[in-house]
């Protein structure tokens, strides 16, 4: 049988985990949540014997306040959750399509193209014309 690496597999279930919330932001199916549910479960039990009880529920918790935020943007301090969870996503393009089923802008992408503008004005000279009217 082929021996995966164990880092790559938590990386691979980690992303399962991911796309799951993503399909739950995107249908809001009771089947989309317990399978979320089911991945973060597994990867709490990480290192667990299959006999053993695992203490650690960091992803189950994290789960169900994600999907209580989901469903319910407007309750006090559900956007921070959200917000947070973003920036915990390392992966980009997997962070925008979050962020748009989530119907939230990421406050890092909204913060670089805030600072671009002001950057880019700071170098103008005053007086001179800009190179696309010169």
């Amino acid at each position: 049988m082929d021996q995966q690496d164990p880092i790559e597999w938590q990386a691979r279930t980690l992303r399962s985990w991911h796309l799951a919330i993503l399909r739950f932001a995107l249908t809001r199916d009771n089947a989309d949540w317990l399978g979320m549910l089911a991945i973060a479960h597994e990867i709490d039990r990480l290192g667990h014997r299959e006999n053993e009880q695992a203490d650690f529920d960091f992803f189950r918790r994290t789960s169900t306040r994600l999907c209580a935020a989901i469903l319910h943007p407007k309750e006090i301090g559900a956007e921070t959750l959200l917000q947070q969870y973003l920036a915990r996503i390392d992966d980009a393009e997997l962070k925008r399509a979050v962020a748009a089923a989530l119907n939230v802008e990421h406050r890092e992408q909204a913060s670089a193209r805030r600072r671009s503008k002001a950057y880019s004005a700071s170098w103008r000279t005053p007086g001179l014309p800009s190179r696309q009217r010169a």
